[in-house]
């Protein structure tokens, strides 16, 4: 018998092969990205990151056993000092300056993520923050795993790829798979429909992510730039 998370991610086949496969991630893969792109996208990611953080912990204060807040919390101080300090790393390598950082201004698009992850914040239970937040875990899991044997020859995206690939990354993901597992066994079948389509927006938003780095997305319909493949 299929547990929830299969099931959920069996529905996303289609946008899952979608992002695993988008130009922008096997252009990582390959080394052919060109960097502005891959620069653009860890700014955006830092900043969604820096909210993702948040979410998390409002996970934690959702939680009715304390064990699983000391879980999220943990979740919510690891992905400070794991990614976030990995996007430090890249801004430096990247020659990103205080003044760029002053500056910054989310993207459409990962305003609209970060925006929806609160939006499920604000009003829905824990098994729905957890399926709203799971997408990014997995599906980021998932390209490390498979772009593992992947040589790119541009040390960065080595790095970016290692990360993703690793058993420390592997652990988070699979403790919130079975937080998630855990539940759904006892939610009613309207949470369960909440919980898969908050999963299935967080999915098309990944995708969306990929896309916004590749055209370097910007707020004005005239400053989109499409990068060369």
């Amino acid at each position: 018998m299929s547990t929830f998370t299969q099931m959920i991610r069996q529905e996303a086949s289609a946008i899952w092969e979608a992002n695993l496969h988008h130009p922008f991630v096997q252009g990582i893969a390959k080394g052919t990205l060109p960097i502005e792109n891959f620069r653009y996208y860890v700014l955006q990611d830092s900043y969604y990151l820096s909210h993702f953080a948040r979410i998390q912990a409002i996970a934690a204060s959702r939680a009715e056993e304390l064990s699983i807040t000391a879980k999220m919390a943990a979740h919510a101080q690891g992905t400070y000092q794991a990614e976030l300090s990995l996007h430090e790393g890249f801004m430096g390598q990247l020659g990103v300056t205080k003044e760029e950082l002053q500056s910054f201004r989310p993207a459409p698009t990962a305003y609209a993520y970060t925006s929806h992850l609160y939006r499920v914040a604000a009003s829905g239970s824990l098994g729905e923050i957890i399926a709203a937040l799971l997408p990014c875990y997995w599906i980021y899991y998932e390209i490390g795993e498979r772009m593992k044997h992947a040589a790119p020859g541009t040390p960065i995206y080595q790095e970016w790829i290692g990360a993703y690939g690793s058993d420390w990354f592997s652990e988070l993901v699979n403790e919130q798979l079975s937080l998630l597992d855990s539940i759904s066994e006892s939610a009613s079948e309207k949470e369960k429909e909440k919980m898969k389509q908050h999963f299935l927006y967080s999915c098309h938003y990944e995708l969306k992510f990929w896309e916004m780095a590749s055209t370097l997305e910007g707020w004005s319909i005239n400053n989109n730039k499409t990068a060369v493949q």
